[in-house]
């Protein structure tokens, strides 16, 4: 979809439009953390750097310009080596990445699992959202969330979705806004 997505983002120049870095998925599975799929080995310093390269180029040729921040799947860009990369990276673009710009805080409080995937879904309640709400600073925030329409996604994080656009979506939220 990220070509329709690039398309859609046309017709909202002031739209943010970040890149957000694909280098695997893994999920909980019997106390370990399995690849479901590596793009490529998070070790491999070389092998990230043109992967974020490679990305990159696809980003401008999909969207027609630089991306607005950077980020990456389940966070991987916090850890070695590919924080030092991303970080470099947004220093020559002159974005902000998630979760090391001072400046944009992160709120990750609206997620219905705990670190080893097990369901926390009054987490992505509307009463949990208002609160999360009441408490972010004065300043800038990014509310992290994953919401979908589509329940039959090949992700560990399929049914959390559809919940979440239900309470995104909840006039309480809206006028709490």
């Amino acid at each position: 979809s990220a070509a329709e997505a690039a398309a859609l983002s046309r017709d909202c120049p002031k739209l943010s439009v970040g890149l957000h870095l694909d280098f695997g998925e893994w999920f909980y599975w019997a106390g370990e953390w399995p690849a479901k799929y590596e793009v490529v080995a998070q070790n491999d310093r070389d092998a990230v750097y043109q992967e974020v390269q490679r990305q990159l180029a696809a980003f401008r040729r999909l969207v027609g310009h630089d991306p607005t921040h950077l980020d990456s799947h389940q966070h991987v860009h916090l850890h070695e080596p590919a924080r030092s990369i991303v970080m470099a990276c947004a220093r020559r673009l002159r974005v902000p990445v998630r979760r090391c710009d001072p400046v944009i805080r992160y709120c990750g409080g609206f997620y219905g699992q705990d670190a080893d995937g097990a369901p926390l879904h009054d987490f992505i309640r509307v009463d949990n959202l208002l609160r999360l709400f009441e408490k972010l600073p004065v300043g800038t925030t990014e509310l992290c969330c994953h919401p979908s329409e589509d329940d039959d996604l090949d992700t560990m994080y399929r049914t959390e979705r559809t919940l979440e656009l239900a309470t995104l979506c909840d006039p309480c939220v809206r006028a709490a806004i």
